[in-house]
């Protein structure tokens, strides 16, 4: 009989062995991000707006109009009344996309942005996926799409916003918060002096530094970092800000001093404070007043007292050991407290859905354990069940319901963003048009970031950014 009777023909052994070495789980987790990832490109579809790179058409212009000679603040890009409005560094910093077309320098600030984001979702997720024991891999492929579909981020990207990396170079500190407070042990002696530098943390601050000298908003996580006295960190981000603006002053003085002396102070440079995408407290109580501007009394009081409530709880969750709960804090109360946070500002609400989704995790979690430690003491002294153990009960499964649900309907809010279709513009339009309901939708945004920064909760414990003489007081909530 011929040697190859009954054998499969010898070409195809190689694709049999190929597809008996894959793993089938890996195989399902591919396809899980595929589907994943194409559902969120037709919510963005559905839910998003047509974007064309209208912002960075804008910055685009500036830049190519300044490399020709003229002043920076003196662009106006055409059909429009907008121009340049980032301080001068931030204007050094996109020069070179001069040299690019405008859909070329969109299309690289998605890509960065994109990047940036899967990084920061990396960083904030290891935490939670190492306890679970989930894949980072398959974790994070499913967290950047479904993190780019909401409101903030697609905006971001559509528009060719700068948010996410400002986010990420935020996030980058919180990053070094962790090594600093491990004294660097990811270093190894093998390491040269650069790496162990990086694993030492010690350069935490500088991130918040340059988002500062970029866009001024994130000079509100300096004044957190001085409230919880992280004085070494805070120095380093304020050397950061000032180094940065001063060495911008001796490059370009001319646009420093115009910026400083009176674009700075030009409001209306960026948009009348009613504005549909204004979700902020100050865009907020100008659409309830049905006005262009802002009552300015009422909302000093207010942003006076989210500050105070922001921050205090901010350096709570911060004494009990939740940094990442302690920056969303301060991410969310900065947008509630600027007077104009377009929706494209909105990106703490990224960290804000994590944070709520991993309380709900931890507390159906803790409450599973004292299913099984618990119960009515029986004749023998012992639990019912088997070895004194009972089984789980119904009540595991009700704990942490509200938080899993507090996180659904946030991204869902976020995703569906139902402002949109009840936008409307004074004087032509009252934002009392579509009745209280209407009033509502449209600013159901500033709702939600002003509910978060009053009752976001945080995890004891659960992200210690401090070093050891402080680490008792974390360790010891934790165990409660």
């Amino acid at each position: 009989m011929p040697a190859t009777v009954g054998r499969r023909p010898g070409r195809l052994a190689p694709v049999h062995r190929v597809t008996s070495g894959i793993d089938r789980r890996t195989v399902v987790r591919v396809g899980i991000v595929a589907a994943v990832a194409y559902a969120a490109w037709l919510a963005i579809g559905l839910f998003g707006r047509p974007y064309n790179f209208f912002d960075m058409k804008i910055y685009h212009g500036a830049v190519v109009w300044w490399a020709s000679g003229h002043e920076l603040y003196e662009f106006i890009a055409p059909d429009t009344t907008l121009g340049f409005t980032y301080p001068p560094f931030a204007g050094l910093v996109m020069l070179p996309m001069a040299h690019l077309p405008v859909e070329a320098a969109g299309l690289v600030n998605a890509a960065a942005s994109l990047a940036a984001l899967a990084i920061v979702l990396a960083a904030l997720l290891r935490p939670i996926v190492d306890r679970l024991a989930w894949p980072l891999w398959f974790s994070v492929a499913i967290a950047v799409p479904l993190a780019a579909a909401i409101e903030p981020a697609r905006e971001t990207l559509g528009y060719g916003q700068v948010n996410l990396l400002l986010f990420a170079l935020i996030m980058a500190d919180l990053v070094g918060l962790r090594w600093r407070s491990r004294r660097g042990t990811h270093a190894t002696d093998d390491d040269g002096p650069l790496l162990r530098f990086i694993y030492s943390g010690a350069w935490a601050g500088a991130g918040i530094g340059l988002a500062t000298a970029v866009k001024l908003t994130p000079a509100l996580f300096i004044a957190y970092l001085m409230i919880t006295r992280q004085w070494r960190v805070a120095a380093t981000a304020v050397g950061t800000t000032i180094a940065v603006t001063v060495g911008t002053f001796g490059i370009v003085g001319a646009e420093s001093r115009t910026y400083f002396g009176s674009v700075l102070w030009q409001t209306e440079r960026v948009g009348a404070a009613d504005m549909t995408p204004n979700q902020s407290l100050a865009g907020l109580l100008a659409r309830l007043y049905d006005s262009i501007e802002t009552p300015g009394l009422l909302w000093f009081a207010f942003a006076v007292l989210i500050l105070a409530l922001g921050l205090s709880r901010a350096g709570n969750a911060h004494a009990d050991g939740d940094e990442l709960t302690a920056f969303t804090l301060v991410g969310l109360t900065a947008n509630v407290i600027s007077p104009i946070s377009w929706t494209h500002h909105l990106v703490w609400v990224i960290p804000a859905i994590i944070v709520l989704a991993d309380a709900a995790v931890r507390r159906r979690e803790a409450s599973r354990g004292l299913a099984y430690r618990t119960g009515p003491a029986q004749p023998n002294g012992g639990l019912p069940g088997v070895n004194g153990l009972r089984p789980p009960i119904w009540y595991p499964t009700l704990t942490g319901l509200r938080h899993g649900v507090a996180a659904l309907g946030l991204y869902l809010l976020f995703l569906i963003s139902p402002i949109w279709p009840y936008e409307h513009q004074l004087p032509e339009v009252s934002h009392y048009q579509d009745g209280l309901f209407g009033a509502l939708m449209e600013n159901s945004l500033a709702v939600a970031l002003i509910v978060l920064v009053a009752g976001l909760p945080w995890r004891p414990g659960a992200e210690p950014a401090f070093h050891a003489d402080r680490m008792g007081r974390a360790v010891v909530a934790a165990r409660r």
